[in-house]
């Protein structure tokens, strides 16, 4: 069986991909180019997955855009639309809380 990550990659590269609301907002308040995440979803990092999500499995991958300038973006498939990958959000993570390669929460 494929893991999340494979088939939200799958899923985009067949065009079957949309952006919540929240996503949306998100992306223009951070500047980040929905484009360039597309473009960089194959070399994405699993970071964390969510697979008891209320609304669907997650998974929290870690990409870069521009000038490899790092952006967490949370990936799921909604459970009324299993075929078709949603944007939750995206964002730029604070290195505070992130150790220094993004892909570990640091302890609060």
């Amino acid at each position: 069986m494929e893991n999340l990550l494979a088939t939200i990659q799958r899923l985009v590269s067949a065009g079957k991909v949309r952006v919540s609301a929240h996503g949306f907002e998100e992306l223009t308040e951070d500047d980040i180019s929905f484009g360039e995440l597309l473009e960089g979803l194959p070399q994405a990092t699993q970071v964390e997955e969510y697979q008891d999500y209320y609304k669907g499995p997650c998974v929290l991958v870690l990409q870069t855009i521009g000038r490899q300038e790092p952006v967490h973006v949370l990936w799921g498939i909604a459970k009324n639309s299993p075929d078709e990958a949603t944007l939750v959000t995206a964002y730029r993570p604070d290195a505070s809380r992130w150790s220094a390669d993004f892909l570990k929460r640091r302890p609060k």
